[in-house]
This record gives structure tokens, C-alpha cells and sequence, in this order.
């Protein structure tokens, strides 16, 4: 678990990789109800002309709060979320998390992380999370 005091702006977060596979991007899409044919039918994907299913960005929102709470620990609340998509997220593929403390505020004993996700094909998500920490 982080606590406020111990943390300081520079700190790297634990790298994170993640496997992309059909079954994350598939049940991601089911499980934050977002029936978009691109997300699970790969012929429908295709007449779109992706190569293959591809990830929604409520999964992959999902995956950066799973990056910074494995940082910050259970006590870490996220207070705040901005995140912008690049490269798309394929089966096969995987997704390399890394981030660092980039500004810490005393007034609400919160930290900011910046933060990006790469896959084969570039950045599939840049971003901040500001938490807040007891």
C-alpha cells in the first residue's frame, strides 16, 4: 500500500504487461455492455476493415485503473481519469503499461500519474490519474 508522505514526483510505477487475447476483448466489451459488432464478430470487424476484433475504451479504461491500483494499493482512490486512445488493441498482441508520479499536491494529499500503454503497433493509450492517498 502507498501512503502520501512516501511517495515523491519521479517515482516509476511497476511496468504492467498485459496479454491481449479474444476472450479479454470480447468479455470486456460484454461486461461493460457495449454490443458494437467490431468488439466480437470478427467477420462484422473485418467488413469494417480492422484485421481482427478490437478492444473498447471502457476495457481499456478498465486495464489503467488496474495499472495505477496495483501501484497505489487498495487505500488509493482514483479521483480522476483522462485517458486518449492511439494504435488499437488486437488478440495477439500485448499491452506494456509504464508510468511515474509527475505531481503531488498537498492540499488534497493527491498524486498525479502520467501514464502509457504500448502494444506492437504504438501507443494504444496515453493519459493521467490523479489519486488520492491515505
Amino acid at each position: 500500500m502507498r501512503r502520501f508522505d512516501d511517495v515523491q514526483p519521479g517515482e516509476q510505477l511497476p511496468p504492467l504487461s498485459v496479454p491481449v487475447t479474444v476472450a479479454l476483448i470480447a468479455g470486456g466489451a460484454i461486461a461493460t455492455r457495449d454490443y458494437f459488432p467490431g468488439h466480437s464478430d470478427l467477420d462484422a470487424a473485418r467488413a469494417l476493415g480492422s484485421p481482427h476484433i478490437f478492444m473498447n475504451i471502457l476495457t481499456t479504461n478498465g486495464l489503467v485503473q488496474r495499472f495505477v491500483e496495483g501501484w497505489s494499493g487498495p487505500q488509493g482512490r482514483l479521483c480522476e481519469l483522462k485517458i486518449k486512445l492511439g494504435a488499437p488493441n488486437y488478440p495477439g498482441d500485448l499491452l506494456a503499461f509504464e508510468g511515474a508520479v509527475t505531481e503531488k499536491r498537498e492540499s488534497d494529499r493527491t498524486v498525479q500519474i502520467t501514464l502509457k500503454g504500448k502494444n506492437s503497433m504504438g501507443s494504444h493509450v496515453t493519459g493521467t490519474v490523479r489519486v488520492h492517498l491515505p
